[in-house]
C-alpha cells in the first residue's frame, strides 16, 4: 500500500508546543487518506523546535496532494500550538512543502496548501478556489477596520493587545509594554531619581547634564558639544531624526516679511535676498501645520505652550545650511519679530530652541506616528484581508515569515498592528504615556494627524519623487544631505528586487489587470486608509507591471527604510533635553532684547518630564528582540529557482550599500548610518 511521510516542524518561541491530540488528513486530486492520528498527549512529541516524522499509509494512490487538514483536539486545558511547516514526501519520493507559520488556538482545523506561489487565474479545480475563498472569508472576520478619530487612517478593530488574532501577537506582551519599558528606560539611564519632579526647574544647562548619559564618540554627545552652533542647529534638517521638511525656498512668503537689511550681514555671495532665493541657495522649513493646535492642558499646575514658527535657511559658500531668520508665528506683526543671528545671542537662541520644539512634535505625530505607522497598519490589514496565504504578494510564513514574497510584504507588516494597537491602548491614548511629558498630549496630537491628512498623498511615499518635489534632489547643489542619498540607493535595490519578483509572476500588464485579489487589496488601501480622498493620488486600481512595482516598493520603503530614518535617531538627537524640548512652560517671546538665561531655563521642560521624555526616545531607539533586517528571511524554503536568485541579487545590493556608508562613515564625527540596510529593520515594530 502506498505510504506518505510527513514531517511536522514546531515553531521555536516559547510555548510553542502542544500536548493536545493532533489528526492529519491528505486530500489529493483522486481522494482524502483516513483522519490519523499523529500525537497523543504526553508521547513528547511536537515539543518547542521539534521536527517530527509520521508514516500515512492509505489504501490508493491520493494523487497531487493538494490540502493537508490539521485538527487540534483540547487533551486537558487550553493549549496554543505554534506550526512552523509540514513537508510530505510521496510514494514515488517528491517532496511538496506546506507552510503553515501561525498559531493553532483552541479546538480548530487548518487546511494547508502547499507552499508554491499561485495568482487566482492558477487554481483550476473548484478545491482549491474554495479553499481560497474560505481563507479571505475567515480573514476579513478576524481583520476588521476601525474609526479610531475622525479622520485619520482606518485601523484595526480591538481596543487591547490581547484582542489581536493571536498570529500577529508580539509572542511576549512584556517586551512592549511601553509603561514598563519607559519605566525600565529611566531606572538604566539612572534619571528615576527625579521622574517624579514635575514642576520643578533645572538651574541652568549645565544642570541638563544631571540626567544626560555621556557615552563615548556617540552622536548624541556631540549634540550636546554643539548644539548652539548654527551649523548644528541646520543640519539636523539634513540628517537629524526629522529630514524631511525642509525645502528649496522659491519665494519668499508673504507671512515671513524678511528684508535684505535684516539678513544682508548672514549672505556670503554679495548678491541680494532675491538674488539668492533665484539661485536656489534659500531654504524655509515651515511650521503651518502646528498653528491653533490646542496646547496640553491635562496638568493644572503647568501651563504648556506650542508655538507654528517660520524658519528661513541659507547654503553658505561651504555648501553648509544656516539659519538666517526666524519668526514663532504665522501672523507678521510687532508682537511677532523676526530674529536673526546678528540679535542678542539668548534672543537667538530661545528662537532656535522654539523651532527644535515645533520640530519635535511634527516628528513624533506626523513623520513618524502618522506617516510609517498608521499608514503600514492600512497596508498590513488590507493585506491581510485580501491576499490569500498562497498570492505572490503574500506567500505566507508567519511570524517569522517564509516562502517568496512573504519576502516581499509579508515581513514589513511583522508587528505592525499590534505595536500600533499596544500604543493606542497606553500610549497616545486619552491620559496615556504621551500626555504625561509632550505639549501636543491631551489631544493636540490627534488634532495635529487630522490635519495632515490632507498633505499624506501617494507621491509624497515615494521616496524620489517627495525629493525632488522638495527641491532637494541635487547633490551638486546639496552635498551632506545623507538621508537623501542613502534613501535612494535602498529605494532603488528594493525596487529592482520587486521588479524580478513581479516578472516571474506577472508575464504581463493583463495578468495584473485581470489579479482581482491584488486590485482588491490596492482598493482596500485607498478606501479605508485614504478615506477614499481623490486627492490623496493614491490609485484604485493598478494596471501595469512597473506601476505594480512602484507601489509594492513605496510599501516596503516606508515600513521598513522610512521608519528606521525618522525613529532609530531619537536618542541621538532628543537625548539632550534643549535640543529637542517636549514641551515649553513659557510662551514664545513677543519682543526682542528681554530674554535671559533665566527666562530659557524656565521655559525648557521641567525635571519630571525631562526623565520622561528621555525614557521615552531612549526605548523607542531600541531593536526589538530577534530583531530581522533588511534583506534577512530566515527558515526560508524556497521552491522556486528564479526567486531564490532575485533574493541572492537583492542580499548582494544591500551588502553593497552597508559597505558604502560603512566607508562614507569612516572618521565622520556625526556618522549617518539610519539608513544602512544592517540596521533597517523589516517592519514598524517599535
Amino acid at each position: 500500500m502506498p505510504s506518505y511521510t510527513v514531517t511536522v516542524a514546531t515553531g521555536s518561541q516559547w510555548f510553542a508546543g502542544t500536548d493536545d491530540y493532533v489528526y492529519l488528513t491528505l486530500q489529493g486530486t483522486h481522494g482524502c487518506s483516513d483522519r490519523h492520528l499523529l500525537d497523543k498527549p504526553f508521547y513528547n512529541d511536537f515539543e518547542r523546535g521539534a521536527v517530527d516524522s509520521y508514516d500515512v499509509t492509505v489504501e490508493e494512490d491520493l494523487g497531487e496532494i493538494q490540502l493537508i487538514i490539521v485538527e487540534k483536539r483540547k487533551y486537558w486545558y487550553q493549549d496554543d500550538w505554534y506550526l512552523k511547516y509540514m513537508t510530505v514526501k510521496t510514494p514515488v519520493g517528491d517532496y511538496l512543502e506546506f507552510p503553515c507559520y501561525r498559531w493553532i488556538t483552541d479546538e480548530k482545523e487548518i487546511v494547508l496548501r502547499d507552499g508554491r506561489a499561485k495568482l487566482p487565474r492558477d487554481d483550476k479545480t473548484q478545491i482549491l478556489k474554495q479553499h481560497r475563498r474560505k481563507e479571505l472569508e475567515s480573514r476579513q472576520k478576524m481583520y476588521r477596520w476601525k474609526e479610531w478619530h475622525p479622520g485619520f487612517p482606518l485601523s484595526i478593530d480591538a481596543h487591547s493587545h490581547s484582542e489581536l488574532p493571536r498570529d500577529i501577537q508580539f509572542d511576549n506582551e512584556k517586551g512592549i509594554d511601553f509603561i514598563l519599558n519607559y519605566t525600565k528606560a529611566m531606572e538604566n539611564l539612572y534619571v528615576n531619581r527625579f521622574m517624579h519632579m514635575f514642576q520643578s526647574s533645572w538651574s541652568d544647562f549645565a544642570d541638563f547634564e544631571r540626567i544626560f548619559v555621556r557615552i563615548s564618540n556617540t552622536i548624541s554627545e556631540y549634540v550636546m558639544q554643539h548644539w548652539r552652533e548654527d551649523f548644528m542647529f541646520g543640519y539636523q534638517f539634513l540628517n537629524g531624526c526629522n529630514p524631511v521638511l525642509i525645502r528649496r525656498c522659491t519665494e519668499i512668503p508673504k507671512k515671513l516679511p524678511v528684508t535684505m537689511d535684516m539678513v544682508e550681514c548672514s549672505l556670503e555671495r554679495n548678491l541680494t535676498l532675491e538674488e539668492e532665493v533665484k539661485q536656489g541657495n534659500i531654504f524655509i522649513v515651515d511650521y503651518e501645520l502646528l498653528d491653533g493646535v490646542d496646547a496640553n492642558k491635562t496638568d493644572p499646575c503647568t501651563i504648556q505652550y506650542l508655538a507654528a514658527p517660520i524658519c528661513l535657511l541659507y547654503k553658505n559658500l561651504e555648501k553648509k545650511i544656516v539659519p538666517i531668520a526666524i519668526q514663532l508665528g504665522q501672523k507678521p506683526g510687532p508682537d511677532n519679530p523676526i530674529f536673526l543671528p546678528s540679535d542678542a545671542s539668548y534672543d537667538w537662541l530661545l528662537a532656535k530652541i522654539w523651532v527644535r520644539s515645533s520640530d519635535f512634535h511634527i516628528h513624533q505625530t506626523v513623520t513618524h506616528l502618522l506617516r510609517t505607522h498608521l499608514v503600514s497598519e492600512v497596508f498590513s490589514i488590507a493585506m491581510f484581508r485580501q491576499l490569500p496565504a498562497v498570492h505572490p504578494l503574500f506567500k505566507a510564513k508567519f511570524s517569522f515569515f517564509h516562502c517568496f514574497i512573504s519576502q516581499l510584504l509579508v515581513p514589513h507588516m511583522r508587528f505592525t498592528i499590534a505595536i500600533n494597537t499596544k500604543a493606542r491602548e497606553q500610549l497616545i491614548c486619552e491620559c496615556g504615556l504621551f500626555d504625561k511629558a509632550n505639549a501636543t498630549g491631551g489631544g493636540g496630537h490627534v488634532q495635529m494627524v487630522q490635519k495632515a491628512m490632507k498633505d499624506l498623498t501617494y507621491s509624497s511615499l515615494c521616496f524620489p519623487e517627495e525629493i525632488k518635489a522638495k527641491g532637494m534632489d541635487s547633490k551638486e547643489d546639496i552635498p551632506y544631505y545623507y538621508y537623501r542619498d542613502d534613501g535612494i540607493k535602498v529605494w532603488e535595490a528594493i525596487k529592482s528586487f520587486a521588479e524580478d519578483v513581479i516578472h516571474i509572476y506577472y508575464e504581463s500588464d493583463e495578468v495584473v489587470c485581470e489579479d482581482v485579489e491584488l486590485q482588491a487589496f490596492v482598493k482596500d488601501i485607498y478606501v479605508y486608509g485614504m478615506r477614499g480622498v481623490k486627492a490623496s493620488g493614491f490609485p484604485k486600481m493598478i494596471r501595469t507591471r512597473e506601476t505594480l512595482a512602484e507601489y509594492l516598493t513605496m510599501i516596503m520603503f516606508t515600513t521598513s527604510a522610512q521608519h528606521a530614518a525618522v525613529n532609530f535617531g531619537q536618542y541621538d538627537w532628543c537625548s539632550w533635553i534643549p535640543n529637542a524640548p517636549p514641551t515649553m512652560r513659557c510662551p514664545p517671546p513677543t519682543e526682542k532684547g528681554t530674554v535671559t538665561i533665566e527666562q530659557i531655563v524656565e521655559s525648557l521642560p521641567d525635571r519630571g518630564r525631562s526623565c520622561w521624555h528621555l525614557g521615552a526616545v531612549w526605548a523607542l531607539s531600541q531593536f526589538q528582540d530577534k530583531e530581522l533586517f533588511l534583506g534577512m528571511y530566515p527558515d526560508e524554503h524556497f521552491v522556486e529557482k528564479p526567486v531564490k536568485e532575485a533574493m541572492a541579487k537583492f542580499r548582494k545590493n544591500l551588502d553593497e550599500i552597508v559597505n558604502t556608508i560603512t566607508e562614507r562613515n569612516k572618521n565622520k564625527k556625526l556618522p549617518y548610518y539610519y539608513l544602512s540596510p544592517d540596521r533597517i529593520p523589516n517592519s514598524v515594530a517599535v
